[in-house]
């Protein structure tokens, strides 16, 4: 099992960062200009569910490996997927974006020299999160990058509203595609041990998204969150139930994020207070506790930006298998073979297509990802929803 075991259904971007990093092993062993085909900074574009982050940690694992080809056995390899090489640093947002005061201290470390491995590699998850403040300070360190450091962005797109120009200019695309069923299937059956029925299902419904039929194949609330998201569109009788439908979705959400947030929470305040010297008895203890106020405060305030973060990601997977629902009832409509995004649930599908026409069901669809975009806007979750769900209703 090399490191790229993990990038599934991407054999084209896996040959392009094979031959980089084998190019990166002979700079490193005869010095600068050895070799071409390695850059100091790479932009990991695709669909979400594609695996940019796990292509982008498979290169990282690749770099620092003892043989320059990732072979998954060696210590280099093993730390770097582990996430514990100290030469690897993983960016992931936890609030809403990345502050520029988080990028100036990554770019600061990233200027040093490797301590144990071959180079610096710095991984920033959902580079579209980036504040404008912060993308200037990344820009700097693309634009004049330490000899032995290496910047990997990943991206859904390379669109200017994602990555900027200025950045995307100064790095080396690797574009991903979409994995197909087939190959979602034979990962969760050989890595994860799931049953290749339960594999073959979640890779039918998960739109490409691995880290989706993952959580479909091995999570039982998932499945039931999933269930009563696609209850919805023919679960709209009355209008009632428009504000009853809007509230369960909601409060799924809400749950969800809080179940994820708790117990962490509670860990990072307990580990804060004893760095703080909470419960220590020597000389200036009482002091130090005295000012931990405002540490704590700024803790919960990152801890509620991660929670806000959750439960918006929570709703737009939500929406996102809605929009493929009213897909499939315009595919059921028109009457072509094109693939449904929920086989499983293709009846009803057919069953809107008889009751609805395809302007009424656009319509519905339009609604939804509207709606996505009213919550990436920072509109309140509730009435987003709400607003959503009456247009799915009346049509």
């Amino acid at each position: 099992m090399t490191v790229w075991s993990q990038v599934v259904g991407q054999a084209n971007a896996v040959e392009v960062l094979t031959k980089a990093a084998a190019a990166a092993a002979v700079i490193v062993r005869d010095g600068p200009g050895a070799a071409t085909g390695m850059t100091h900074a790479w932009l990991f574009t695709g669909p979400p569910g594609s695996g940019r982050s796990v292509a982008a940690r498979a290169f990282a694992g690749a770099l620092q490996c003892e043989f320059g080809m990732g072979c998954g056995e060696c210590p280099g390899c093993r730390t770097t997927m582990a996430g514990t090489h100290a030469d690897v640093r993983l960016v992931v947002p936890e609030g809403l974006s990345i502050s520029v005061a988080e990028m100036r201290a990554l770019v600061q470390t990233a200027a040093r020299r490797p301590t144990s491995g071959r180079w610096q590699v710095v991984i920033i998850e959902d580079a579209d999160r980036l504040t404008e403040g912060a993308a200037n300070a990344l820009l700097k360190a693309v634009e004049e990058p330490p000899e032995r450091t290496v910047f990997l962005l990943c991206a859904p797109s390379d669109h200017p509203d994602d990555v900027s120009v200025t950045i995307r200019s100064r790095c080396r695309v690797v574009s991903l595609r979409i994995p197909p069923p087939d190959a979602i299937a034979e990962v969760l059956v050989d890595r994860d041990g799931v049953d290749p029925a339960t594999a073959t299902w979640a890779a039918s419904v998960s739109a490409g998204h691995v880290g989706r039929a993952r959580r479909l194949a091995t999570d039982e609330h998932a499945r039931q969150r999933r269930e009563s998201v696609l209850r919805i569109p023919l679960g709209l009788r009355r209008p009632g139930d428009v504000f009853t439908l809007s509230d369960e979705l909601v409060k799924a959400a809400e749950s969800e994020a809080s179940e994820q947030s708790e117990s962490r929470d509670e860990i990072e305040r307990e580990a804060l207070k004893t760095a703080l010297g909470a419960g220590g008895t020597g000389k200036g203890t009482a002091s130090a506790t005295r000012g931990s106020a405002g540490a704590l405060k700024e803790l919960e305030r990152r801890q509620k930006s991660r929670a806000t973060r959750t439960q918006r990601d929570t709703l737009d997977l939500a929406l996102v298998d809605l929009a493929g629902f009213y897909r499939d009832v315009l595919v059921a409509g028109s009457g072509s073979s094109a693939v449904f995004n929920h086989p499983d649930h293709a009846d009803d599908a057919r069953t809107a297509a008889s009751a609805w026409s395809p302007e009424s069901t656009l319509r519905r669809l339009e609604a939804v990802l509207a709606c996505r975009e009213a919550l990436e806007l920072n509109v309140k979750p509730r009435i987003a929803i709400e607003a959503m769900v009456t247009t799915l209703y009346y049509g």
